[in-house]
């Protein structure tokens, strides 16, 4: 009997079987994480050839040039057709938790420019109930406080993530991220709804106002298709 696949092994699978999403010529929304970062390996190994893509961070424009494809910037482009990205939790309607790598307001607004997300993901982010997986929220730092204490009030513990140095990270548009335990998210949409209202908050890492389309997962039995179309 083979042994089981590794994740690693598992995101690779599922980073192949998303280029078949990919059309020749188009410009790609592409996500940030390591399963993305399978899935541009792959892609630049396929041979198709974009118009250019538009990245979530700069790790994925880094890892994008240096695969040889032109990234756009976002306020050059009015639509794509498909957003691909990975998630931290993805429930049965498509909607997910997203962020662990700290991109979630770039990878919100590039996939606000997609009229289709395409969720790449291990079988392991596929959840019931959305919470598990910390949620995060990035803030402007002076708001943290007030933040914190505010989910405090929805049953949620919230704390600012720290670098290696034991220091406030500090994302790519120069502001914070706390991240909350402890909560059920049973309504996406209202909660997401609820806390971007809140003063201080830049994004929320709910994605329900821009849930997958599709998800490819990697399971020991190969990839499994979910659409919530």
């Amino acid at each position: 009997m083979q042994p089981p696949l590794s994740q690693d092994a598992l995101k690779a699978q599922v980073a192949q079987a998303a280029l078949a999403y990919v059309r020749p010529d188009t410009i790609l929304g592409v996500g940030t994480g390591s399963t993305v970062n399978k899935f541009i390996d792959a892609l630049a190994a396929s041979g198709i050839r974009l118009r250019g893509a538009v990245s979530s961070s700069d790790a994925t424009t880094a890892r994008l040039q240096a695969a040889g494809i032109a990234v756009l910037p976002a306020d050059q482009v009015q639509a794509l057709e498909w957003y691909i990205d990975g998630a931290d939790e993805i429930d049965g309607q498509g909607c997910m938790i997203k962020g662990g790598g700290a991109a979630l307001t770039r990878e919100k607004i590039v996939a606000d420019l997609a009229a289709k997300f395409l969720c790449i993901a291990d079988a392991s982010k596929r959840v019931q109930v959305l919470g598990t997986f910390p949620l995060p929220v990035e803030v402007i730092p002076m708001a943290s406080a007030n933040i914190i204490r505010r989910f405090a009030r929805l049953g949620g513990q919230a704390s600012v993530r720290l670098n290696p140095q034991g220091h406030p990270l500090v994302t790519d548009n120069g502001q914070h991220i706390v991240d909350v335990r402890g909560l059920r998210i049973t309504a996406p949409l209202a909660l997401e709804d609820e806390v971007s209202a809140w003063p201080g908050v830049v994004t929320v890492g709910i994605f329900a106002h821009h849930r997958a389309s599709v998800c490819l997962l990697g399971a020991p039995h190969g990839v499994q298709t979910l659409r919530f179309d």
